[in-house]
């Protein structure tokens, strides 16, 4: 960033993988955002954005939601209007779990999962989850707040394996 950036703004993350291979359960691949105060930066999210949820201020939004993989290019999107945030919110973090309702899934068997975070046509990062091959749930990156600069971001990659109602609670914690 250059001395005049005010950092990341409007951020666009977007998720893709392919469908599960003929006669096996569907992947379903979901984007989850953890939302962080000041005060509690690493503990409880303040808001947790995912499908069927968007923040209550409508600054975090899922814009498309795929239950299988199949389409073109990018199957799920979420939009970060990080400028438009409350000043209590400093942290958030964004990542990926993947539905277990037909048996365990990893992203090790899920083929070409990537996501792609952007700002309007400046891609900010790619990441393919080569990291987290035998995770259920991975965080990808994290913007926080910074008194001079704005919004900051930087990969975030960390494998979990739990199930999706239990990511929520973990995806902000410090590494240990």
């Amino acid at each position: 960033m250059s001395g005049l950036s005010k950092g990341v703004g409007k951020v666009e993350v977007a998720l893709k993988w392919d469908p599960a291979p003929a006669g096996a359960p569907a992947h379903d691949l979901d984007l989850v955002a953890a939302v962080f105060t000041a005060e509690d930066p690493h503990g409880a999210p303040a808001q947790l954005v995912h499908f069927g949820k968007r923040s209550p201020d409508g600054t975090i939004t899922l814009l498309r939601d795929s239950r299988t993989g199949q389409g073109f290019g990018y199957d799920e999107a979420m939009t970060l209007e990080l400028d438009r945030l409350a000043e209590r919110y400093t942290r958030v973090v964004v990542g990926v779990v993947i539905q277990q309702s037909g048996g365990r899934v990893t992203f090790g068997g899920t083929a070409q999962a990537s996501v792609r975070v952007s700002e309007g046509y400046t891609e900010l990062l790619t990441y393919d989850f080569g990291g987290a091959a035998d995770a259920t749930a991975a965080t990808v990156v994290e913007f926080v707040r910074d008194a001079s600069a704005g919004w900051t971001f930087r990969p975030l990659q960390r494998g979990f394996d739990t199930d999706p109602q239990s990511f929520g609670s973990l995806m902000g914690t410090a590494r240990a």
